[in-house]
């Protein structure tokens, strides 16, 4: 039986991902916490599977992962870098579905992946983590005769954007053009911009309403258009993916792994 803390339990995915961690054969709640101001509040889980149970948040992180296999961070950039140090200083395993790392977080999660095993990943869907695969893949074939355009949808409340899945679909698509990221995507377009450019992915971000995640990758030819598509009806495929990457990360090695290294799709 895999322990899983949950950090961020009593936001939206946190307490999606301790419902399934409950319905799930292989694994049960070592432990939960959220900031302090959540910290002994009661949270009820489990209905849906008929085996309801009241937990108390925690409000010590390191208690809290001591007590567990593996620790599931849905939470914020800077929220997240203390847990992981947490996780590292324990030796427990983290899987990070948080988005909105700056370049030198995202550096030391590399540093702290020496200690223990890491699975960073934008988005922990098996459904969107083959949307990477195909999209690289689809670049490289069509190449920069097709304009790369990506489209992304969230909920009104969500705070990053883009996205952290449109990012990673734009590095992918930039991979497979042999374009970089950093200097050849465009976020959104306005005023007299002038021809596009071939070298460039466009980058576009939409907000409304509860949708969960929509994203599209666009390559756009002269006289046809491939359009990629992925739309997530609930959050119930990231809490699962999460899950699967708890399992794989109980067994890794230290070492930083996203979901491709989990589905073994590169």
């Amino acid at each position: 039986m895999i322990k899983i803390c949950m950090a961020g339990a009593c936001g939206r995915m946190g307490r999606r991902i301790l419902e399934m961690t409950i319905e799930a054969e292989d694994t049960a709640i070592g432990g939960a916490f959220d900031s302090p101001d959540n910290a002994g509040s009661e949270l009820i889980v489990g209905g849906d599977s008929g085996q309801a149970q009241t937990l108390i948040v925690g409000g010590d992180a390191k208690t809290e992962i001591g007590n567990s296999d593996a620790m599931i961070d849905f939470t914020f950039a800077d929220v997240c870098l203390a847990n992981i140090r947490a996780c590292a200083e324990l030796g427990v395993p983290a899987i990070i579905g948080t988005t909105g790392l700056s370049p030198e977080q995202t550096a030391e999660v590399a540093a702290l992946s020496k200690k223990i095993p890491i699975i960073h990943a934008p988005n922990m869907s098996v459904g969107v983590n083959l949307l990477f695969k195909i999209t690289q893949e689809v670049a490289a074939t069509l190449g920069l005769d097709y304009n790369c355009e990506i489209v992304e949808m969230h909920h009104n409340q969500k705070k990053d954007a883009p996205s952290g899945t449109a990012v990673r679909l734009a590095e992918c698509a930039a991979k497979g053009l042999g374009l970089d990221y950093h200097k050849d995507v465009v976020h959104g377009r306005e005023g007299m911009v002038g021809a596009r450019p071939r070298a460039e992915i466009g980058m576009h971000t939409m907000r409304g309403g509860d949708v969960v995640g929509d994203h599209t990758v666009s390559f756009v030819g002269q006289g046809e258009r491939i359009e990629l598509t992925h739309k997530a009806h609930n959050r119930d495929n990231f809490a699962r993916g999460s899950l699967v990457a708890a399992r794989f990360a109980v067994n890794a090695e230290p070492g930083l792994y996203d979901m491709q290294d989990v589905l073994g799709l590169k």
